[in-house]
């Protein structure tokens, strides 16, 4: 703040001989830069931010006593100065009166200049006598190196007080705003998932906290030294730090506050994907059934001696219980939706490997059907890149199992014992002269 620690000690020597022109003259010279050393401190702590906030604050506490006392201080360190300023200014006169003083002139410049010199009025309130319990008196004597030294006590302990005040003020009201800033958003959003007072433990704990940062704040503010820790074993002014437990227990609760319901809100946010996702399960599921359903009446009608599963119809307890979750969404009970949506989603899983089941199972016959044909062609092909495709026995047996395949209703036994048939005689026909077949044949 610009405020010096100390004022510079008294450079001069105890009461002795009488000194000469050119000891007088080095000892003016110092009085002089200390006497601006002095006022230049003193002018800085009256302008100290610090001291300006206690002069204006509604004090309480610790605070209040101790700026009563430094009020005091701040002025008796005044009434020195300007007693200090006195005593430089009559020194000054008696050196000026002559170019080469006498002894008497030197007699007297020792005198003020060493000597108990220095008359103040007595200020009980302040003074170590009083302090210790002794007899106040009306004024009190100083030497100039003692004046010094009294007013380097009062100016540490005011400025140890104001710089410690302003150290409070400087830091906690600030960082206490912060936090009450954060702490209105983790309100919002608190209210936004359904965290309330007596509703939620968050929300009662956020009540606790808005209580205690309006509490600490008010505190802060009019009593700052209740709230410093004084550095141990340091002698500079304001040495030690702002005490920011009650603040950091504060900022920590907020914390673990604000966790559970980022915690709620991520559940929120993740129930409303997972909701989307059943849905698209469900529906994926009902699409399969319907497409089950009617691959079913196809087969019915196009084979013959078959036997075709029947293919249940949707789920209508998966879909009760998916709007019974989305109930528990829309009200912001997430503590019952959670587990429901664990369960629909496995149960929504499995039906649509239900569904998938049943459509195979329906579309088995189709698919035994396409394969036959698949096969037929595939020999058919075969037989004409040998030219044999006009063997009348290939033509009529591929006709037969032709007319099987391609008619409704298809009797796939049968059907499959025409294209074996036909495959035969290919394999037959296909093999080399030479080559003894048990009449199985190429299969391929």
């Amino acid at each position: 703040m610009g405020v010096a620690g100390s004022f510079p000690g008294f450079a001069g020597r105890p009461p002795g001989p009488v000194m000469d022109r050119d000891e007088a003259d080095r000892a003016l010279a110092r009085l002089a830069a200390e006497h601006e050393a002095v006022e230049t401190s003193l002018l800085a702590l009256q302008d100290h931010a610090g001291r300006r906030l206690l002069e204006g604050a509604d004090l309480t506490g610790v605070t209040e006593r101790r700026w009563a006392a430094a009020e005091q201080s701040i002025t008796l360190l005044w009434e020195y100065f300007d007693a200090y300023t006195g005593a430089l200014a009559r020194a000054r006169e008696i050196r000026a009166a002559r170019r080469n003083p006498g002894k008497d002139d030197l007699a007297a410049l020792t005198e003020v200049l060493r000597g108990d010199s220095v008359t103040v009025a007595n200020r009980a309130a302040v003074s170590p006598q009083a302090a210790t319990g002794g007899p106040a008196r009306l004024s009190e004597r100083f030497t100039l190196e003692e004046l010094v030294a009294r007013m380097n006590d009062l100016y540490a302990g005011s400025l140890d007080m104001v710089v410690a005040a302003d150290s409070v003020w400087s830091a906690l009201p600030a960082r206490i705003d912060l936090l009450a800033a954060e702490l209105r958003r983790t309100r919002s959003l608190a209210h936004s998932v359904g965290v309330r007072p007596g509703e939620h433990p968050a929300g009662d704990d956020l009540e606790s906290i808005t209580e205690e940062l309006t509490t600490l704040r008010v505190q802060v503010i009019s009593d700052p030294l209740a709230f410093w820790l004084p550095g141990p074993g340091s002698a500079a002014p304001g040495g030690g730090r702002p005490d920011t437990a009650r603040y950091d227990r504060a900022a920590r609760a907020l914390e673990d506050v604000r966790r559970e319901i980022e915690a709620v809100l991520a559940v929120r946010q993740d129930a409303e994907q997972r909701l989307v996702q059943l849905r698209d399960v469900l529906s994926r599921a009902d699409r399969t059934l319907s497409e089950a359903r009617s691959a079913r009446g196809e087969v019915l009608a196009k084979i013959a001696a078959s036997e075709v599963p029947a293919v249940s119809g949707p789920p209508t307890a998966l879909q009760e219980r998916l709007a019974a979750a989305s109930e528990y969404r829309r009200h912001a009970q997430w503590n019952r939706l959670s587990p429901l949506l664990d369960s629909l989603e496995r149960e929504a899983e499995d039906e649509l490997l239900r569904a998938r089941d049943s459509l195979t199972s329906v579309t088995a016959p189709l698919a035994v059907r396409a394969e036959l044909r698949g096969r037929l062609d595939a020999y058919r092909a075969k037989v004409t890149r040998h030219g044999l495709a006009e063997d009348p026995l290939l033509v009529e047996r591929y006709d037969a199992a032709r007319r099987m395949l391609w008619s409704a209703p298809c009797d796939l036994r049968v059907a499959e014992q025409a294209v074996l048939r036909y495959q035969r005689a290919a394999t037959d026909l296909l093999a080399p002269p030479t080559g003894g077949h048990d009449g199985q044949g190429e299969t391929s």
